[in-house]
């Protein structure tokens, strides 16, 4: 029983350990892309989408600025679709 919860423990640690390395991968989570992101989010209609995405802006620059690379690449994902869908 122990040696299934240590299992499965571990391979939860790899796998969050993995996933947010491969999201600053897939979205590229650097300064040239929070530009582009803000300059779209700057661009869209007064409202709720908008401050949901600036909220999402700046988590994303904190993070970057923390050298918390998959976080900062949620947070960017999360204000690009935010962007798109509303």
């Amino acid at each position: 029983m122990i040696t299934r919860l240590l299992g499965a423990a571990a391979m939860a640690a790899v796998v969050f350990a993995t996933v947010p390395a491969s999201a600053a991968r897939m979205e590229g989570c650097s300064g040239s892309n929070l530009l582009k992101t803000e300059t779209a989010v700057e661009a869209m209609p007064d409202g709720d989408a908008k401050w949901v995405a600036f909220k999402e802006m700046t988590d994303a620059q904190t993070a970057l600025l923390d050298n918390k690379m998959g976080v900062c690449a949620v947070h960017l994902t999360k204000a690009m679709h935010v962007g798109m869908t509303k």
